[in-house]
């Protein structure tokens, strides 16, 4: 099994395809893997059922238990304040318990970031994170690699979302790419305003432009109010990653 602490390449993907991780340096770690049933597609995946299924998916497997009331969410959270993030892997983990489809795409942090959230979803399993970016870009030492990082990215999300791949997809500090210009903002709008099947969308980061905030169903503003690095109180891990 590949070390999960060792640095990632931009674009790595975490694929966890049975809840649970094992351990090689803990034996009491093992997997709690859930059986497949050869019936289950055949099963789901008749006329009526509006999400495709492929062989060995651990998403949900039946579709029509959704309620009525039920719908497909464009949400963002936005705004100066810490916690954006941590307010969409929330979202996250309770769409893993509901056992949806779920995908996290970050676009600002880098393959060498071992980001604490991205460690939990490898240990809950059944959660595909991939990340787009090389680090914090205004420090980055090639912005034309940043913005093609970026771009690309955006190209596989219009993916997944043309198969339906996720019912629950976290673009996370999205809106950068889009404040900085690297992604056109009005070809964002149309794809997921008219994204197909259900697919609920998360995106986060500040400066949310207008158009995404117009055609988003849930908007959250986080505010600062105060932070502990303004008294000179560092990052650190358990709070910050």
């Amino acid at each position: 099994m590949a070390d999960p602490t060792a640095e990632r390449p931009p674009g790595y993907v975490a694929s966890c395809s049975l809840r649970g991780a094992s351990s090689s340096q803990d034996p009491e770690d093992a997997p709690i893997e859930r059986a497949f049933k050869s019936d289950t597609l055949a099963k789901h995946s008749g006329p009526g059922v509006d999400v495709p299924h492929t062989p060995f998916d651990v998403g949900t497997l039946e579709p029509k238990r959704r309620k009525p009331r039920d719908k497909p969410l464009l949400v963002v959270v936005t705004g100066n304040g810490k916690g954006k993030s941590t307010a969409g892997f929330g979202m996250l983990l309770r769409s893993w318990n509901r056992d949806y489809r779920c995908g996290v795409v970050q676009f600002v942090k880098s393959g060498k970031w071992k980001v604490g959230e991205q460690r939990a979803a490898e240990a809950l399993g059944g959660i595909d994170w991939m990340k787009m970016g090389d680090g914090w870009s205004w420090i980055s030492k090639d912005l034309t690699e940043s913005a093609d990082l970026a771009r690309a990215g955006w190209e596989a999300v219009k993916g997944f979302i043309a198969e339906e791949r996720y019912e629950f997809l976290m673009l996370d500090e999205f809106t950068y790419p889009l404040k900085w210009g690297w992604i056109d903002v009005d070809e964002v709008v149309d794809v997921l305003a008219n994204r197909p099947g259900f697919q609920h969308i998360v995106i986060t980061g500040r400066d949310a432009p207008q158009a995404l905030i117009d055609a988003a169903d849930l908007v959250s503003e986080v505010t600062l109010v105060k932070h502990q690095m303004e008294q000179g109180i560092r990052g650190q891990q358990g709070i910050e990653w």
